[in-house]
């Protein structure tokens, strides 16, 4: 993918449809690189990646899969765009990757394909500008398609889903990242064995 046919492609996006792109500019090298190094690769037989946009995290992963260092071999990379322009490049760019359209068909999709669970979910969707009814919906599709124990990292532009987040998944840490336009929070969190909303 072109660098600046990107940036072009993002800022009409955002110009039509900012609540759902979330920013004018797709995510720096350094908050893809940043994610992707709190990834436990050697039990990533399952990823899934929400709102892979024009491709900035996924060129990342892409690289990684490609060089197999502690990479399981029957890995399956799943990605989730709504937008059909974005989705059609993706699935041009990747094509060992499964590209799909909706996040609320997480399980749907990796049940197609002979699976049972996600070892881990990557996020660039800014869920708190989505309304709470499909927040919600999010949060519980995130969490049901995770084996216990699995990763959740989404990157954000505040601190306004820490609560929300804490419902589901145990907080191990958030990096915050300078480098990026604008500024990003990464939660990195675990999947808890019951959600605080399911008790």
């Amino acid at each position: 993918m072109n660098w600046a046919e990107d940036k072009w492609l993002f800022l009409q996006k955002f110009m039509v449809n900012p609540r759902e792109i979330g920013s004018i500019t797709p995510s720096s090298r350094f908050l893809a690189r940043s994610m992707l190094n709190e990834v436990d690769w050697e039990a990533a037989h399952c990823i899934g990646e929400l709102g892979s946009g024009t491709g900035a995290i996924t060129a990342h992963l892409a690289e990684i899969v490609a060089q197999k260092k502690s990479v399981p071999e029957d890995m399956k990379v799943f990605l989730f765009e709504k937008d059909r322009v974005m989705r059609n490049r993706l699935a041009a760019a990747y094509p060992r990757f499964q590209v799909a359209e909706d996040a609320l068909d997480l399980r749907v999709e990796a049940r197609q394909h002979h699976l049972q669970s996600y070892d881990c979910i990557l996020s660039g969707l800014p869920f708190f500008n989505f309304s709470p009814l499909l927040r919600n919906q999010l949060m519980d599709e995130i969490y049901r398609s995770l084996r216990p124990g699995g990763q959740f990292i989404a990157f954000q532009y505040s601190l306004q889903m820490k609560l929300e987040l804490s419902r589901y998944f145990e907080i191990e840490k958030i990096k915050f990242v300078a480098l990026n336009i604008p500024p990003a929070c990464i939660y990195i969190c675990r999947k808890k064995r019951t959600a605080d909303n399911e008790r």
